[in-house]
Parts: structure tokens; sequence; C-alpha cells
């Protein structure tokens, strides 16, 4: 088959490996119709990510057509799933509480030492996402493995598009665990840093859940027009200082919540944010964490802070002494995605969630390495790049 192959900084491959094949009594093999090139790819790409090994395949938003189970696997041949990008087993403590994200089954064995060492104790296991994560082979290829198929995909109804639920995948879910996690209450103010898939998707989200006013910051004119097309006031970080604007905007209080939806690769010209990149380009850091850092300073005395954005590794400059002093509340971690995915369904389904309006290319899978310099280099315009294989046949 083809698949895209990561071979080192940005060097991705589309390559032909072999046909994925059932392994345990619960897996399945889906045939890939659509796939999706996510924010946190680019992570990846820029290798910041550890673990990574030359060969391996990228790619964790996708879904297809069931072509093989496994004899404990209660999918069916034919039927169309999407995929979430945490692999859980369903049936260890934290699954057993919907933290499927904390699965303890999800990473093999012989995965589990790298992300103890790293972080205490080990994650779920993720599609194309280095070996900390598991190794598992990913999604932007002609075909996939999916472990715990009983567990993880969710059947969609004949004669939905693709690019309507495509994102149950990932960055609907995570936007919208953004949003709960923001403790969202009726009049609230939140603020919304990056105005990326996940931020779009987080804005959307705070609006349902009740928010009064959503303020989106970002530096890419196209990406706040998104944003203001659900009802966001907007902030170009290029234009504005972003704490004065708030204050302002907020009466002198302060968002009642805000979301980091930017990440280790935070953008701009900001004295800690140079400070960051140095430390990284010379190895004496990793993270550039100025989008966190802003919205803590930024967030109302007792206040929300939920972080859905990606961090790899350790910080320093972090404003823990805001943080305590005006009694702020932090929520974080990698999405449960299984949990969500039921909901947000009928949701899409009842036309209650609008998904297609992130889509700005639709490309053939031998396009990728294309795809993804296009998404890394002009990310005003390519917002969300959605890969086909065989659409150029």
């Amino acid at each position: 088959m083809r698949a895209l192959a990561w071979h080192g900084k940005h060097d991705v491959r589309m390559d032909t490996v072999p046909d994925p094949e059932i392994i345990n009594p619960r897996d399945c093999i889906i045939k890939v119709t659509s796939t999706a090139i996510c924010g946190s790819d680019l992570h990846l790409y820029d290798h910041y990510i550890p673990t990574m090994q030359a060969g391996d395949i990228l790619g964790h938003e996708f879904m297809g057509e069931v072509v093989e189970t496994g004899p404990k696997s209660t999918l069916k041949k034919g039927q169309r799933v999407v995929v979430p990008f945490t692999i859980a087993c369903g049936s260890c403590y934290h699954c057993g509480k919907q933290q499927y994200s904390a699965c303890d089954n999800g990473l093999p064995a012989d995965n589990q030492d790298i992300a103890q060492t790293i972080y205490g104790q080990p994650m779920s296991g993720l599609f194309g996402y280095s070996h900390m994560t598991g190794g598992y082979a990913g999604g932007q290829a002609e075909y996939v493995r999916v472990p715990f198929s009983d567990v993880g995909p969710i059947v969609i109804p004949d004669g939905v598009d693709d690019d309507k639920v495509l994102f149950l995948s990932d960055i609907l879910p995570t936007g919208w665990q953004a949003a709960e996690y923001a403790q969202i209450e009726p009049g609230d103010t939140v603020a919304v840093w990056g105005c990326g898939p996940v931020g779009l998707f987080a804005v959307q989200s705070a609006f349902l859940m009740g928010a009064e006013r959503v303020i989106a910051i970002d530096h890419f004119p196209k990406r706040l027009a998104l944003a203001a097309k659900f009802g966001a006031e907007t902030i170009n970080f290029e234009e504005s200082a972003v704490y004065e604007a708030l204050m302002e905007m907020t009466g002198g209080i302060g968002p009642d919540a805000v979301i980091d939806a930017v990440g280790l690769e935070a953008h701009g010209l900001f004295v800690d944010n140079v400070i960051d990149q140095i430390k990284a380009s010379t190895f004496l850091g990793t993270d550039r964490t100025h989008s966190i850092r802003q919205a803590i300073i930024a967030c109302r005395k007792g206040g929300r802070v939920s972080m859905p954005a990606v961090y790899g590794g350790f910080v320093d400059k972090f404003p823990l002494g805001a943080f305590m002093e005006k009694g702020l509340t932090l929520k974080t971690g990698q999405t449960h995605v299984q949990h969500y995915m039921p909901a947000l369904l009928n949701a899409i389904m009842e036309d209650k969630i609008d998904t297609t309006f992130l889509i700005s290319h639709r490309m053939d899978l031998e396009d990728a390495p294309k795809a993804y310099d296009m998404f890394k280099n002009d990310q005003n315009n390519v917002t969300k790049v959605v890969l086909k294989p065989g659409l150029g046949r």
C-alpha cells in the first residue's frame, strides 16, 4: 500500500509499505477514505516530538470502510467508521471513568517505559504520533490496522459525507472538551488563543455552551475572519497588545475563562518567545510557551484556564505566582474522544454543529508531502487539508 512516512525534519515521503494485518482478536483493518493533517502533525514535521523513527507512518485523523475484522471485533465488513486518535482498551480503571486518553493498555508494553520516564506514567496510545505513544502506524495511508476496534470507532450512517464527520476523529471533540474544561457559565466572556482548527471549534463550542462573548486571538486574518463568522470578537496580536486589549474589552476584569489552543510552537516577536526560540534552537529548551503564560496573566481572578494545546517537555518562566495568587483553575489533557463522539455525531446530524467550514483544501493522498509544506508555510490560507486516496485518479 501507499502511505506517508516520516524521514526527518521537514522530510515526509509517500512510500510503498506492507499492508497492515490483523494482529489481535479485537483488531480491524479499514480502507481509508479520508484523512487530514492536524496542527499537531506539524510538531512531528518540525521534529519537536521525540522518539520518531524514519519510516514511521503519520496521521491520526482518519475514517474509512471496514474491510477485515478480528474474531472479537464488533464491527462488520462494509461499515463506514470514524476512528478516534486515542487508542483505548475500554476496560481498564481509567476507561471505566471514560478517561480514554489515560488508558493503561493503549500502549504496548515495550513503549510504556519511554512515556513513564518522561511523564511519570504512560498515556494511551495514539495513531501515527511517535514511539512514545506506541509507535502505531497512522492513517495517512491507504489502509490502517485499528486496535480495540470494539471500543474506538463509531459507525457512520449511510449517506453522510466524509467531510461532515471526519473531524470527530480529533479536532471537534478536542475543541468541545476545551470549552467544557473552561467550565463556561451563561454570560461568560471566554478568550481563545489560536484560531487553528481546535481553536475554531473551541470558539463554536463555547457559544453553544452559553458563553455571551468569545474573543479570538491570532495573527492570521482569514482565521480570525472564520472565528468572527461564529460571532467572536477578534484580536490580531500583530496589531494590538493582547493583555491591554483584553483589559479594555472586559472593563479591567479579564476574561472569565481562557483557552490555550496554540501549544509548544507559539508565534510572535515577544521577549519571552524569542528567548524560548533561542533555547529550543540551542537544545537548552523544548517548548515555546508564550500563549499559556499570556492566558494566565490575562485571566480574571478566580477564573478558569483550559489548555487543549500540545506541550512536550519542561518549561521555565511559568507564571506560577500569578496562577496561585489569582486563584486560577487549570484543566488540560489529551482528548477523551470516545466519550464525546456519540453526542457530537448527533449534533452534526441535527445541523447544530458545522464542520465543513474549516476545509480549505482537498488533495490526493499522493500529494501529502506538498500538503504538509503548504500547511506549514501558508497557515493564513490553509486552514485544513483533507487527503483522499485515489482522488486524482
